[in-house]
């Protein structure tokens, strides 16, 4: 029996040392494959060129606060602001065209509008300015050309009389809201105090009416923008924060250019709808007085939608200033 006994014993540890040869050899081959596995991994993370130039999409301008930047191309920088409620999206059609000519174009959403952060605070044109020069100083751009739309006008405006123009060389505006976008003194252009005080309060009580009616008077002329084109305005207006929209027109309405507006020395060329519903004709006329040097580029089919409604005409334009 002992001897049985012990030949069991035997057999026993003889099976446990097999299959604890046969795990070790199995760990062993596991950790070898894991290893060559990391090695090539790292490998071709090294050998891999990258796809995407490295360009921030988002960009801090002070604490908790980023701005969503697009920015395509290489070459002379075109630096484009666009108007209230709307964001960089506007300038879908323009940034392409801009980048095939040779040009790098930046659209900038505002704090409050589009992808860009909308924390609770100022949305002064003081505000605007500001974080427009970190992000210029971020992305080191110099001798730009800078273009603003409808309210982005006045935020350009007052972006290089603030700054003496620093970073810009040129200085497009487009559906100019002012030198005042209200009637003052001296300046009956625009819309009056009471007709301000009616279109904050709607945005603030019915603000899906404000843009659907907003969008369709865009069109310079019954047809003028297609079906498509307007929900595509509006849907793009209606994605700005409401508090936003609210305190930056009513900034807007406390705005005014005309003391500053000789301190400009750079380029100006002024594009405007001849038959815009919104901003009257006679606003670029002003601003064409007011800085040195400026020219007014007319558009005499399009109404505020010009840059939609005459794509052509204001691509072709745009490229030509900006290149000369």
């Amino acid at each position: 029996m002992s001897k049985r006994y012990d030949n069991r014993l035997t057999v026993s540890r003889l099976t446990q040392t097999i299959k604890l040869n046969t795990l070790m050899k199995t760990l062993a081959l596991t950790i070898a494959f894991l290893f060559t596995f990391i090695q090539s991994q790292s490998l071709f993370a090294q050998t891999r060129k990258p796809a995407a130039f490295g360009r921030e999409e988002y960009i801090e301008v002070e604490k908790n606060v980023k701005l969503h930047v697009i920015d395509l191309g290489e070459g002379q920088p075109v630096v484009l602001i666009h108007g209230w409620p709307l964001n960089n999206e506007m300038y879908e059609y323009q940034y392409q065209y801009l980048v095939e000519k040779g040009f790098r174009v930046i659209g900038i959403s505002l704090r409050g509008f589009g992808k860009s952060d909308r924390p609770y605070g100022k949305y002064d044109f003081d505000t605007f300015s500001d974080d427009i020069k970190v992000v210029l100083e971020k992305l080191k751009i110099e001798n730009a050309t800078l273009g603003g739309f409808s309210m982005g006008s006045a935020v350009v405006l007052h972006y290089v009389t603030k700054y003496n123009g620093a970073h810009i060389k040129k200085l497009a505006i487009f559906g100019a809201t002012g030198p005042s976008w209200k009637q003052r003194e001296g300046h009956p252009y625009g819309i009056t105090e009471q007709g301000a005080k009616d279109l904050i309060k709607q945005t603030k009580t019915n603000r899906e009416q404000l843009v659907a009616g907003f969008g369709k008077a865009f069109e310079g002329q019954e047809g003028g923008l297609k079906s498509e084109s307007i929900k595509w305005l509006e849907s793009i207006n209606l994605n700005a924060s409401p508090y936003a929209t609210t305190q930056a027109i009513s900034a807007l309405g406390d705005l005014d250019l005309r003391p500053v507006l000789g301190k400009i020395k750079m380029p100006v060329a002024i594009f405007h709808g001849v038959n815009d519903k919104l901003c009257d004709y006679a606003q670029a006329e002003q601003l064409n007085k007011a800085i040195e040097g400026s020219y007014i580029v007319k558009f005499e089919k399009g109404g505020h939608g010009f840059f939609i409604e005459e794509m052509d005409k204001f691509n072709t334009e745009l490229e030509k200033f900006a290149r000369n």
